[in-house]
């Protein structure tokens, strides 16, 4: 899986992905620094990392498809996390993708026209 996400290892921004069964198969380097306290996660259940409402958000996301978004702060730094169901060509849930990204205080917010 690791040479699929290899756009993922540049960014800014801590990248998870799990398969359909919730297995952690890819972390880039900013994810693996984030959750270096925790070891080597790369095969091990996202189901073990979270809590249950978290969990029961994950199944969710696993069986249905769809996105997660919401801001979160700790130790005085803002973040996005974004996760989100990924498809197959048939449209069919094969995992899901957390993107975590720092996000400064004051964040601008754009109305444009369509």
């Amino acid at each position: 899986m690791e040479k699929d996400f290899n756009w993922a290892e540049g960014m800014a921004c801590a990248v998870t992905a799990a398969d359909k069964d919730g297995v952690i198969r890819y972390m880039n380097r900013r994810a693996m620094e984030t959750y270096r306290k925790h070891g080597d996660l790369i095969g091990k259940s996202l189901y073990d990392c979270h809590g249950e409402r978290a969990a029961g958000i994950i199944r969710r996301l696993l069986a249905d498809g769809g996105t997660n978004a919401y801001t979160i702060e700790k130790g005085g730094v803002r973040k996005m996390i974004y996760q989100t169901a990924t498809t197959d060509t048939e449209g069919r849930v094969c995992g899901i993708v957390e993107v975590s990204m720092v996000i400064p205080e004051e964040l601008p917010h754009y109305v444009r026209k369509e």
